[in-house]
């Protein structure tokens, strides 16, 4: 039986808190300094209640450490993972090298550490760096999201040892994690330092080698956000183990849905496939709302890569929010208009449509309005401001529905954990035992006890002993059953000493699950020491600062592993002729003009380059043998 893991991301405390309630196993989250989020930072304090609150349910907690470092940041660096270790965090998801011998310091100090994972912001695309990954110690690899269902399947084929978290929903960045350095170029802000400026969702010319603009003020590089949700089980198979919702910058709304919705679909795979798989974490999660994906910001969902290459990846024609489709304009008339669908409309819905549309549909090039609605009377909206390019028998789209987003603003699901409960005499008192069903036939087990003079009954005490122990109502606990000895039933017991020792059980869960995990956490000598370091691509071959190294320990891992002469990271120094980004996503395809898979024979001369309204750009630079797109800084 394979163990599967819903990874929510926490923005802060309160979304953590929200995750871990709606039913995922474990979250994400950054501390203060140091992760690739630079504005989603979060205190060690804070950090240390969620892993309180995650850890009742079996959950865990992980903690970003995945920017590179600069050299003047190593001792900061050091005393954070040292207090993240000493707080409970399960794992740390890092990118730069010299995070490791900090671990190793840090365990040195705290007695345990986390587990290592590789971040996303490592590049791991193949099964070659993710063996060497374990070679390291790490015992996860967060996989590029580019990657397919037969890839992944590959990959956990060749190092079953190692789990593989895959992004099954959210924003996509248009090039490989870790190899974007075109906000870097433009602006000095670097995505490898959480400061990413969001280059890809600005409009561009797409202009060939004659000057000609073949694409005008078009979002080029801007994708489509990722769903997975109905290929969960396919990744399953595929070798996945963690699925991992993206947002470190969303709010608890968007977190609370897309957990609830993802968590209740991997409840349905579980259920269907008997023992084949279980969850991470242990509760039942009860909804007070039904969740739905199309209600949650998104720019139009896709499979990205899931499949194979395929078009309709990008949203050329806005970054922003589509929404969900809600009908088409029946008629307009004066300040109002009607629309024909099936939609229920609240006053204060926020509405889109894409203009100068001909046929109704939200084609690409298109541009995209929004506008609010004042008042609804039935199918009868009426605007703040009457949009001046709305046209009858154009598609309507709901980004922002007022009455989902009161629903999310209540108390909108409950995690409980079943217990069972045994009631019995000591020879001096009584005693509780309490027992929860962690899965996979494990069970966590504790008791308490207390003093107390046995005296014979006067009257049944059964009913009693049940009421007063059911009373678990404010603590996270369900009774799954009660059992009472049979010497227990016929001894006097005041409802004030029943009463305690639940209490006294409820408290000693938090002692029984720190003496269940005190073996988290990979030991000095189950460090491995790793095998060469590679070059992992002909691009790392050519541009050695791919390898990110911004600090005197990464560069000397580096040479301990059998690498050396690299040039410094691109934010670090001025390396002589730069990638800036690498991508899998290919405009020339996506506009149907690849000819080595069917598309039509362009009329434009290459190179293409993408220009910006102040004439800075990239030049193209098609990788049409490794069906890869580079971008290089305009000359």
């Amino acid at each position: 039986m394979r163990t599967l893991e819903l990874l929510a991301p926490a923005k802060n405390l309160e979304c953590g808190i929200a995750a871990i309630s709606h039913g995922a196993d474990a979250v994400y989250i950054g501390a203060d300094h140091f992760g690739a989020r630079a504005s989603a930072g979060n205190s060690v304090a804070d950090i240390h209640a969620l892993c309180d609150f995650a850890h009742l349910f079996g959950a865990k907690v992980y903690v970003t450490v995945n920017t590179i470092i600069y050299e003047d940041e190593l001792s900061a660096t050091q005393e954070l993972i040292t207090r993240l270790a000493e707080v409970g965090v399960d794992a740390l998801l890092v990118q730069d090298m010299s995070t490791l011998a900090m671990r190793r310091v840090a365990l040195a100090k705290v007695g345990r550490v986390p587990l290592l994972h590789a971040s996303t912001q490592m590049d791991n695309r193949t099964a070659e760096k993710v063996a060497w990954l374990r070679d390291l110690g790490f015992t996860r690899a967060v996989l590029a999201r580019e990657l397919s269902v037969d890839e992944i399947k590959a990959i956990h084929e060749a190092v079953p040892e190692v789990e593989l978290e895959v992004f099954v929903h959210g924003a996509l960045c248009v090039s490989y994690s870790g190899q974007c350095y075109v906000s870097q170029c433009l602006f000095g802000r670097s995505a490898n330092r959480g400061e990413c400026a969001q280059v890809c969702r600005m409009s561009y010319d797409l202009v060939d080698a004659d000057g000609r603009v073949v694409v005008k003020d078009r979002y080029l590089l801007s994708m489509k956000d990722m769903c997975h949700v109905d290929h969960l089980e396919q990744l399953a198979d595929a070798g996945a183990s963690s699925f991992k919702i993206e947002g470190r910058l969303k709010d608890a709304d968007y977190v609370k849905n897309v957990v609830a919705a993802y968590s209740q679909r991997l409840n349905e795979i579980i259920k269907r496939r008997g023992g084949d798989y279980r969850r991470a974490s242990w509760g039942r999660v009860d909804y007070a709302f039904q969740p739905d994906l199309a209600k949650t910001f998104n720019r139009g969902y896709t499979d990205y890569f899931l499949r194979g290459r395929q078009h309709g990846l990008s949203t050329m024609f806005t970054p922003k929010a589509l929404g969900e489709f809600v009908g088409t304009v029946k008629d307009l008339r004066g300040d109002s208009f009607r629309v024909s669908g099936m939609a229920a409309f609240a006053n204060g819905d926020g509405l889109c449509f894409a203009k100068d549309q001909a046929d109704g549909s939200a084609r690409q090039g298109e541009l995209l309005e929004g506008f609010r609605v004042n008042r609804v009377e039935g199918n009868r909206l009426f605007p703040f401001h009457m949009p001046r390019g709305l046209r009858r028998g154009m598609s309507l789209y709901r980004n922002n529905d007022v009455a989902f987003g009161k629903a999310l603003a209540g108390e909108t699901a409950r995690r409980v954990v079943p217990v069972s409960m045994e009631f019995g005499a000591t020879p001096d008192g009584f005693r509780l035992a309490m027992t929860v069903d962690t899965g996979e036939g494990k069970t966590l087990e504790w008791a308490v006890a207390t003093p107390f003079e046995h005296q014979r009954a006067n009257r049944p005490q059964e009913d009693n002993i049940r009421k007063q122990l059911s009373k678990l109502g404010g603590t996270i606990f369900e009774q799954k059953g009660l059992t009472i000895d049979q010497d227990a039933k016929g001894l006097f017991i005041p409802s004030s000493v029943l009463a305690q020792l639940r209490r006294d059980a409820v408290e000693a869960y938090g002692n029984a699950l720190e003496k269940a995990t005190a073996d988290v956490g990979l030991t000095r000598d189950q460090e491995g020491t790793g095998a060469p370091a590679r070059f992992w691509s002909e691009e790392y071959k050519k541009y050695p600062y791919l390898f990110n190294v911004a600090n005197r320990e990464a560069r000397a891992f580096y040479e301990a592993h059998g690498l050396s002469g690299m040039e410094p990271a691109l934010e670090t120094a001025e390396p002589r002729g730069v990638v800036a980004m690498q991508c899998r996503y290919c405009i020339r395809y996506e506009l149907g003009f690849c000819v080595r898979r069917g598309g039509k024979k362009p009329e434009w001369r290459e190179p293409l380059t993408l220009r910006l309204g102040d004439g800075r750009g990239f030049r193209l630079d098609f990788r049409c043998g490794e069906c890869q797109m580079n971008l290089l800084p305009a000359e």
